[in-house]
């Protein structure tokens, strides 16, 4: 049986969509289920235990964050859960840095022990979808991937392989949950087969 974990990184504060992130979480661990994972998950606003968290990621086959976007990146929270638990992991998720003294200017990034792992990021804005792809709005066109550029990095390297991000757009201004749910699972559909 593959194994999935599930991480919520959404933090309550204000208006900041912790309750769709959190049916966003129980649409993708519904759509798993159903096809034969087992689903752990995590929430990260609720604690963890460190060495426990490693534990998920060593057992699993696939990473799945959660989360809403602050000011253009992820709530501190995670970023923190992410500092602790891949320190935590070190000599598990990765050996070094990838480099080799006789030839140090090349190969940074090449050392993770989590090959043929896989990650994915489902993520829920306030900005529409336009403000991504249209290069005379505020992302200039260049697309979801470029804004989280360090988070798919932070994964590779720890060799996972990183799976096309799905996001929600214009959560505030324009709620569609139903869409959003559908469309989660055709992405999920697309991209796990």
């Amino acid at each position: 049986m593959k194994t999935a974990l599930l991480i919520n990184g959404s933090k309550k504060f204000s208006n900041d969509g912790t309750r769709l992130n959190a049916t966003m979480q129980s649409v993708a661990k519904e759509w798993l289920e159903n096809k034969g994972y087992k689903v752990l998950e995590t929430i990260i606003d609720k604690g963890y235990d460190e060495e426990k968290e490693v534990q998920k990621w060593l057992d699993s086959e696939l990473i799945i964050w959660q989360f809403p976007a602050w000011w253009m990146g992820e709530p501190w929270i995670m970023k923190e859960y992410i500092d602790k638990v891949f320190s935590a992991g070190f000599g598990k998720f990765s050996k070094s840095d990838g480099r080799h003294r006789d030839n140090p200017d090349i190969n940074y990034g090449k050392g993770g022990l989590m090959q043929g792992k896989k990650v994915m990021f489902s993520m829920t804005w306030n900005a529409p979808l336009n403000a991504f792809i249209n290069k005379n709005e505020f992302f200039e066109g260049k697309g979801i991937e470029t804004v989280i550029f360090h988070l798919r990095k932070a994964h590779e390297y720890n060799g996972f392989s990183v799976l096309p991000t799905f996001m929600c757009n214009d959560v505030v201004k324009n709620p569609q949950i139903s869409k959003y749910t559908e469309d989660y699972k055709a992405h999920l559909a697309r991209v796990l087969g």
